[in-house]
């Protein structure tokens, strides 16, 4: 592609680290994909969007992977750039009861540096294996908890290569949704508003929520945490379970002995041999219970 080549030129003319043919498989929690034509890895929240921005007066396809938790690339790989958050130089900001902070800081730090200020709320995001931003683009939450009970405001680039900010309530929060799914918009940085609590308090809660992570769900084997979104109604792990699917496999991707709402790679498991246990899952499910899961990962080809 020739719009690869003027990236490149373009990134080595920023100073912007990147490799071709990058296998996809070493930067996502399931450990499947094959590789992008181009990886790219911004220092900082600048050299990001003037990547984005390239690409899209280019026309050069991209894709912005943080932590790599919820998402599921091709086997064939990426035929574009991914451009990725991990190891971006950021800082956890803020006053009072706010904290800011940039798209790639992984969760778990920024749930450590709320507990440092003696901030609490943000507890149930501590062990979900991601970044802000990508907690922030699928609403994230657990335990009874989601981003938009602490977000405030979000700064992104829009379609138009303008950074804008919008408060939360403009951001079509919902469950495991948010406008940022459905629009070409690109988290740059937030601002979530917590509650004061001692350091001790929120540090002995996110402690307890890490334990019963580890006693339920299957964190031995790769996976990209939660398979299908919850029905109304109903839980998709009971639903699964019921149909006697737990422990079903395809080659070495299965439903998790451990917890059925997870997909898991036992070992070498490809993308079309996870896709093929979702589908049978969905249809079996959807004949004895009448329930349509649908799939919370994110599948990129």
């Amino acid at each position: 592609m020739d719009q690869l080549k003027e990236l490149r030129e373009f990134a080595d003319q920023q100073g912007i680290a990147y490799a071709a043919n990058e296998p996809l498989k070493k930067y996502t929690s399931f450990h499947i994909g094959g590789p992008a034509a181009l990886f790219c890895r911004p220092a900082d929240q600048a050299q990001l969007a003037g990547l984005l921005n390239f690409c899209r007066r280019q026309g050069v396809r991209s894709f912005v992977l943080g932590m790599g938790t919820n998402v599921l690339f091709s086997d064939e790989g990426y035929e574009g750039a991914v451009i990725s958050t991990r190891g971006m130089r950021e800082e956890i900001g803020g006053e009072g009861d706010c904290l800011t902070a940039g798209c790639g800081v992984p969760l778990n730090r920024l749930c450590q540096a709320a507990a440092g200020r003696g901030l609490g709320g943000l507890e149930f995001a501590y062990g979900i294996p991601g970044s802000l931003g990508g907690g922030i683009y699928m609403n994230a939450g657990a335990y009874g908890g989601e981003m938009k009970d602490v977000l405030e405001e979000v700064r992104f680039l829009d379609e138009e290569g303008c950074v804008r900010t919008l408060p939360a309530g403009e951001l079509g929060l919902g469950y495991r949704a948010s406008v940022f799914a459905q629009k070409p918009w690109y988290i740059l940085e937030a601002r979530l508003r917590l509650k004061p609590a001692t350091a001790d308090q929120v540090q002995k809660k996110m402690e307890e929520l890490l334990a019963r992570r580890k006693e339920k769900q299957p964190l031995e084997y790769p996976s990209a945490g939660s398979t299908f979104k919850r029905p109304e109604g109903a839980f998709a792990a009971a639903l699964i379970e019921q149909c006697g699917l737990k422990g079903y496999r395809v080659g070495d991707a299965a439903v998790s002995e451990k917890h059925s709402g997870f997909v898991v790679n036992l070992g070498q498991a490809t993308c079309e041999q996870v896709l093929q246990v979702a589908r049978d899952v969905q249809r079996i499910v959807q004949e004895k219970t009448g329930y349509l899961l649908e799939k919370e990962i994110r599948v990129i080809r």
